[in-house]
């Protein structure tokens, strides 16, 4: 369980609210690298969450904005794909790797945008149990200044850019943002690619929701579709359907073992994930540490009564 907090605290790191417990990313040492996807879209991956952007004559729209320090950087490297300003972010969730650039953004005028429980849980001190560590509110300036309770839909660069709420995945606040026209979905951290993912099962994360927001997105794509993940390299339909069929995988070895009331130590000395891992392990939740999130989620769905 300590390196568990350790790693997810790197994860969720929010400023100075984690402290000496996180190991923030050297931002001297980042590098800002652009990828474009499609005309007039592209992708930023630095440190933290991987930022989508739409360029073009209407402005500059951004999907999250990584970590505070890192935002001269992300401006330097919008600025080298349009002269336009930014005017939209849309916050996929509430985590500190997505928003931690919200403040300096918000202060420089730019709209931000976010799913109603992204505000609540940014404009109000969170306690995740898993961690046994608060986490203060962000500053008002950082806060969404309009949100959406299903979907809202951008009319920018000549796209329909719809931003739609999914049920409790990731979070409890998580958005997929549909590039219409350039056929680009931003997945925020609903999809790890290559990567077993986190849950914050918390911040009303749910393992299950999360393998039914990969049927939605699966629904919207085709194949080709590009699929910006949360974390990890970019994808496309045939990576998220991998990704999918994973989870679901590892549901089939676990679940079983919970409604059979195994204990956490049991299952992970089962090694439930093993004809995974050699794929999938590969970023900072390892084997034991994945399966602990799997355990505690489908142990909450069982006594709910979730399917």
């Amino acid at each position: 369980m300590p390196e568990l907090r350790r790693l997810a605290f790197t994860l969720l790191a929010l400023g100075a609210a984690v402290g000496t417990l996180a190991q923030e990313p050297d931002f001297d040492k980042v590098e800002v690298s652009t990828t474009k996807v499609a005309e007039g879209v592209f992708m930023l991956v630095g440190a933290g969450g991987n930022i989508g952007v739409s360029a073009g004559g209407d402005g500059v729209f951004l999907i999250d904005d990584q970590y505070a320090p890192l935002t001269p950087k992300i401006r330097a490297a919008v600025a080298a794909i349009s002269d336009k300003p930014i005017r939209f972010v849309v916050n996929t969730h509430w985590h500190g790797d997505h928003t931690g650039g919200n403040k300096d953004l918000g202060e420089a005028g730019v709209l931000i945008v976010a799913h109603e429980n992204v505000r609540v849980r940014m404009s109000t001190e969170q306690f995740l149990e898993v961690f046994k560590r608060k986490f203060p509110a962000s500053p008002e300036k950082a806060l969404p200044v309009v949100t959406y309770d299903s979907t809202v839909t951008f009319h920018l660069n000549g796209d329909e850019i719809q931003a739609s709420h999914v049920p409790p995945a990731h979070t409890d606040g998580d958005s997929v943002i549909h590039f219409k026209k350039a056929n680009v979905i931003h997945a925020g951290d609903l999809f790890f690619n290559g990567l077993y993912p986190f849950i914050d099962i918390d911040s009303g994360g749910s393992f299950t929701g999360m393998i039914a927001a990969a049927d939605r997105m699966l629904g919207m794509a085709d194949e080709k579709t590009r699929i910006i993940p949360g974390h990890g390299p970019l994808g496309d339909r045939l990576a998220l359907k991998e990704y999918r069929e994973m989870l679901v995988s590892v549901r089939g070895k676990i679940e079983p073992l919970v409604r059979a009331g195994k204990t956490l130590a049991e299952v992970q000395a089962s090694k439930p994930t093993a004809a995974w891992d050699a794929k999938w392990a590969k970023g900072f939740l390892k084997p034991e540490m994945f399966t602990e999130i799997v355990y505690t989620s489908l142990s909450r769905e069982a006594k709910s009564g979730q399917k």
